[in-house]
């Protein structure tokens, strides 16, 4: 097995974990979820969204949480930008790094966002291009790598055509994202080998939810051939607007604690790790969806 000796893990649940709540979360909240990521050791974190309140009404105070961040040297703070009038708006906050996000499945890119695959690329052309002007890296997610709500299954090469499209526009970076969690481990090596055939191994990463409780092995098939970076959200926040029954993403407690009881170096402090999500989940009051939290949090108690 060709596993990697350290794993880069970027936090999304500030931003992918929080955008579906329908109780408004407080500026103060987000901002005290990303300073206990970073003080747990997180190095990468995906902060907010720059998107219409219309569409998504949670993140519309994202200005303010740029703004109420203090920053630590050498974390990454990464903003969702879908097009040019989010990432105008992202631009003042001084954002690390953007993030555009393409459908591997036609029907889920004209639900999602309203185009095609083809008119999507093209609409980030320009916001690659003045990212890249201005200095800031850019990272682009392929949602639905592996299964649609729309339309089922999704072949690889769709994956690999919105890689290539990816690339060919600048994108830095590739995600290859089950965003409905309907992946299993051969299914998920066939969408990252699609991905591989454009993007280089330290250019990709994992976007797994645990919908139907395989996310991990999903993480640990990404990890035997080599992809050593992968998103998840303190506490499994999260979900999908646009995909009905789906759960959230994995949790990033379990993800630290599999990697490491495999001896793989994270950087992150698990204990530290765990207060975070159980300080976001006492605000949301309900219980961390993370079963290492559970776990660990019990032991705690006990």
């Amino acid at each position: 097995m060709n596993l990697p000796p350290r794993v880069k893990i970027v936090d999304v649940g500030p931003r992918d974990g929080l955008q579906n709540e329908k109780d408004p979360v407080p500026a103060d909240i987000k901002i005290g979820l990303v300073h206990r990521l970073q003080d747990a050791g997180v190095k990468d974190i995906e902060v907010t969204s720059f998107v219409s309140p219309k569409w998504v009404p949670q993140m519309a105070d994202a200005i303010e949480v740029m703004a109420g961040i203090q920053r630590k040297p050498g974390v990454r703070y990464s903003v969702l930008t879908p097009n040019m009038k989010g990432l105008e708006a992202a631009l003042p906050t001084r954002p690390d790094e953007v993030v555009v996000f393409g459908a591997a499945s036609e029907a889920f890119s004209q639900r999602n966002i309203n185009c095609s695959i083809a008119e999507s690329i093209e609409r980030f052309a320009p916001v690659v291009e003045l990212a890249h002007a201005k200095g800031i890296h850019v990272r682009g997610a392929i949602s639905c790598a592996v299964g649609c709500p729309y339309e089922g299954d999704v072949a690889p090469e769709r994956v690999e055509l919105v890689a290539k499209l990816m690339k060919e526009i600048g994108v830095d970076h590739i995600g290859v994202a089950d965003t409905i969690g309907v992946g299993t481990p051969a299914r998920v090596r066939r969408a990252m080998e699609a991905a591989l055939r454009h993007y280089d191994i330290d250019d990709i990463s994992g976007h797994f939810h645990d919908t139907y409780g395989q996310a991990l092995a999903n993480t640990l098939a990404s990890l035997e051939m080599g992809v050593w970076q992968y998103d998840a959200s303190s506490a499994g926040l999260g979900g999908c607007p646009y995909a009905k029954g789906a759960t959230g993403n994995v949790a990033t407690e379990d993800v630290v604690y599999m990697l490491h009881g495999m001896g793989i170096d994270t950087g992150i402090d698990l204990d530290k790790l765990i207060d975070a999500g159980k300080y976001i989940s006492d605000y949301l009051q309900r219980k961390p969806n993370s079963r290492a939290s559970t776990a660990i949090l019990n032991k705690r108690a006990a």
